[in-house]
């Protein structure tokens, strides 16, 4: 019997950047597609985001429609930084936010039945 493997302990296992979306598949098998500029805006990196408040700092019209990740790198053993089109690099987007995000449809139904389920 096979130990399930825990949420925290979930890592990618080949990155893909190069074409219209960054594409993670994910050593569980689950693979996540995020469009470049959705990945762009929610870096949270101080630049990007207030770090006392949390406030956006980013101005989205700011950010060019076709800006892409160029390059990316692992960040120890829990997040993955991209160098973006735009020349943006110092975000850090770790393994847990990037799950966080997905954007595939049983991600986004399990995100809205918790909401549901918390009122």
């Amino acid at each position: 019997m096979t130990e399930a493997i825990k949420p925290e302990d979930i890592r990618p296992k080949e990155v893909d950047i190069s074409g219209e979306q960054v594409i993670i598949l994910w050593d569980d098998g689950h693979r996540s597609i995020y469009p470049h500029r959705l990945l762009r805006l929610r870096c949270q990196c101080a630049s990007c985001v207030e770090e006392m408040s949390g406030r956006q700092r980013l101005d989205p019209d700011q950010v060019a429609e076709d800006v892409k990740a160029v390059d990316q790198m692992q960040v120890g053993s829990y997040a993955l930084q991209f160098l973006w089109s735009d020349t943006h690099y110092t975000g850090i987007y770790t393994f847990k936010f990037l799950r966080s995000i997905c954007t595939c449809i049983p991600c986004n139904q399990a995100r809205a039945a918790a909401q549901e389920a918390r009122g």
